[in-house]
């Protein structure tokens, strides 16, 4: 059981699932829906503050370094495309909405990497990416319990 736990919460941590994939995993597994719900919105909503903060730090340290750079602008160039339209429109309101979907490529992950490269104070950022994971979250969890 402490197994299925831990790659529940791996996997809602993972920026290849996040909680959309971690709480059906744990629900197929057979944990309670309860205990799943709760293991993949802690680990999706501890995302934001330590990405965020990687960011930050990767971005002070290694700018320099050309593979890093490199990679910085490609992924932060992925994320304004991604969500130029809705945050340029909806701000704060249209980054929560963004995380809140339940699709790939619309999670935690790309939300503060859109937060930071718009500008969006962190406060406001995570308020907004917390609560798009929350109703996300929940979608899912209420998605995996009926069916």
């Amino acid at each position: 059981m402490f197994q299925d736990i831990l790659f529940t919460f791996l996997i809602s941590f993972s920026p290849f699932g996040e909680a959309r994939a971690g709480i059906p995993y744990g629900e197929l597994v057979g944990l309670p829906i309860m205990l799943v719900f709760i293991v993949g919105l802690v680990a999706n909503l501890l995302v934001f503050p330590i990405f965020y903060k990687a960011i930050e730090l990767a971005n002070k340290h290694l700018w320099k370094n050309p593979l890093y750079k490199r990679t910085a602008i490609y992924l932060s160039s992925r994320a304004r495309t991604k969500t130029k339209t809705i945050i340029k429109k909806y701000g704060v309101w249209g980054l929560m909405v963004f995380v809140m979907i339940p699709l790939p490529v619309t999670g935690a992950y790309i939300g503060t990497i859109a937060a930071y490269i718009f500008g969006i104070s962190y406060q406001r950022s995570l308020i907004a990416i917390s609560s798009g994971i929350t109703i996300s979250s929940t979608m899912v969890a209420l998605f995996m319990y009926f069916i």
